[in-house]
């Protein structure tokens, strides 16, 4: 007889499986980044080198044709956004954070392909934009469809999609806990259980092995090997910096949805307004090249303490302009190495400027300040300060500078969310009145108001009334336990007064003679919580949990108590579900239409 028990022990549990699926989609996001790589430096190789030795070759007059190199990338980029529109132009990632906030989490699977050529194409012919993102779509794109392979739920879809996020950007930058909380922090906005935490760490460790099989152990950023010079004189300069990191990250957020606006607005064509940005990206590669494409190659050199201040002051503002332009005219690409540039520069400006105030070694060289300018930088753009203090120390592996970089993330992070409220990724949502932080359910709940949800055929009962006749209501009701008291006479007449539920008449039905001789007004709840029609279901289901209570009388406003309906809890729930349904068939048509 074969033992059930024991073959019970065999199945795998729920647990076993999540390792098992979260393994193949790190192995998957860690192959995908290999893939992407290898193209952007394919289509590098073969457009912008070659180009730029047949165009360009040693400059003077020559330079002038640099911006067709540029150009010529987004000319490649028209067939893609023509077969595939807004799937392919300007800066996706806020897209998909809409898709795993707030849509579901379905993402198409021509995704993957779709963002590593596009992107590659964009950065490769030297437009001015980041990997980093793109590969966290694709990684997020793998997740989605192994999620919909198993038909799985919505809040194990979005840990499936944060696994994949993890996975690509630990492989891109060769650090996984930087990953995890790239992921756990940015793409699932900390919403995420131990049970899914343990997905991402999986997936992030699996893809960081693939990456590391192909490219070796070697960061990103090789980083000098700093530490605090003068501590008493070095923490209040790093103080100082996180303070002006915060406010050039919310210059960059006003810039770069300024210029997307700008072209929106433009009267080109579509396909050819990315032409234009490029053009206008070229000519700023003339005068300073290290900004066309992901600019590693000149962070490295600040990072070594090799920048000249002039230059990297300019820098910073150029960067800006061109990232802005790349992605706001229609390039593909994202907002991760950017600020990685942004920072770097901006962090060695500083310690260039400190060092010559503080000379002869007095404190750390200006690199130092530069790669703590990198995650502060990133931290104070996408409001993840932790996610910018594990990739900093992962890319240092120095434990003595971990201190400037959380002094400084953290404090930048607070100035950026002080000035402005939002990430860089979030400004869309705000626009729209999403919160996304709070999520999929409390942005709908936001969007409803109670005089759509609340019942307004109520009884009533007048305070004078005694409680045999309020028993009698009660038994009559066939849904209700609540019901407004109104006062009878006086200025207020009319309006609610108190509120009686069966609860409130418990302790006297055994005392016939209070039950005859207690009126309503006697025993009825006076501090009242009310609900006016303006008010959004959000705000009735946070009384509702609070207060431990299920239905809430409607007024016509917080100053006259005149009672236009009751809201109960299952009304609110009813309403939310039939939005949910609303708004799901109508995505669905518009995906129709859009195929």
């Amino acid at each position: 007889m074969i033992n059930l028990n024991r073959v019970k022990k065999l199945i795998p549990g729920e647990n076993a499986l999540m390792v098992v699926i979260a393994s193949f989609i790190g192995l998957a996001a860690g192959c995908a980044n290999i893939v992407f790589r290898s193209t952007e430096a394919f289509i590098h190789h073969h457009i912008f080198e070659t180009g730029y030795e047949l165009l360009v070759g040693d400059g003077g007059l020559r330079l002038l044709f640099l911006p067709l190199i540029p150009m010529f990338g987004m000319v490649l980029l028209i067939p893609l956004s023509y077969f595939f529109p807004g799937e392919v132009n300007g800066y996706g990632f806020t897209k998909f954070l809409r898709k795993v906030n707030l849509q579901g989490g379905v993402i198409k699977f021509r995704t993957i392909f779709l963002k590593i050529i596009s992107t590659s194409l964009t950065i490769g012919t030297g437009g001015s934009a980041g990997v980093e993102g793109p590969i966290a779509q694709v990684g997020g794109a793998i997740g989605s469809q192994v999620g919909q392979s198993f038909r799985v739920s919505g809040n194990r879809m979005k840990v499936y999609i944060g696994a994949g996020c993890a996975g690509g950007i630990a492989a891109m930058f060769n650090a996984p806990i930087a990953g995890v909380f790239f992921a756990s922090e940015i793409v699932l906005l900390g919403t995420y259980e131990m049970s899914s935490f343990s997905a991402l760490v999986i997936s992030s460790a699996m893809a960081t092995v693939v990456s590391r099989a192909a490219y070796g152990e070697i960061p990103a950023f090789p980083v000098p090997d700093y530490q605090l010079v003068n501590p008493l004189l070095e923490i209040p300069l790093y103080i100082l910096m996180g303070v002006v990191v915060g406010m050039i990250a919310v210059l960059y957020i006003y810039i770069f949805y300024w210029f997307r606006d700008k072209f929106a607005d433009l009267p080109l064509n579509i396909y050819v307004k990315p032409i234009l940005g490029a053009f206008f990206v070229g000519c700023f590669g003339m005068g300073f090249p290290q900004v066309m494409g992901t600019g590693y190659g000149y962070i490295g050199d600040v990072l070594h303490g090799n920048g000249v201040v002039w230059v990297m002051l300019v820098l910073i503002f150029v960067k800006i302009l061109a990232t802005s332009i790349t992605l706001g005219s229609g390039g593909a690409g994202g907002v991760f190495a950017p600020s990685l540039f942004i920072g770097a520069v901006v962090g060695g400006t500083f310690g260039g400027v400190a060092n010559y105030i503080f000379p002869d070694g007095a404190i750390a060289s200006s690199g130092a300040y530069a790669a703590v300018g990198v995650g502060a930088f990133l931290g104070a753009v996408t409001h993840a300060p932790v996610t910018a203090i594990f990739l900093l120390f992962e890319m240092t592996g120095n434990y003595l500078i971990i201190v400037p970089i959380m002094l400084t993330s953290i404090i930048g992070t607070v100035v950026s969310k002080k000035l402005f409220n939002n990430s860089i990724d979030t400004v869309d949502f705000a626009r729209e009145g999403i919160d996304i932080h709070d999520g999929r359910e409390t942005a709908i709940m936001k969007s409803i108001k109670v005089g759509k949800a609340m019942t307004e055929d109520i009884g009533f009962v007048s305070e004078s009334a005694n409680v045999n006749h309020l028993l009698k209501i009660f038994s009559m009701a066939e849904d209700s336990f609540y019901f407004p008291v109104l006062a009878d006479a006086g200025a207020n007449a009319g309006q609610m007064v108190g509120i009686i539920s069966l609860q409130d008449v418990k302790n006297i039905l055994h005392d016939d003679e209070l039950r005859s001789s207690a009126s309503v007004g006697n025993i009825c709840a006076r501090e009242i919580i009310t609900l006016t029609p303006d008010d959004d279901l959000y705000r009735a289901m946070t009384l509702f949990t609070v207060k431990g209570i299920e239905e809430i009388p409607v007024v016509e406003d917080d100053k006259a108590r005149w009672v236009v309906g009751m809201l109960k809890r299952r009304d609110v729930i009813a309403e939310y579900n039939r939005e949910v349904l609303k708004r799901g068939i109508s995505m669905k048509t518009v995906a129709i239409r859009l195929e």
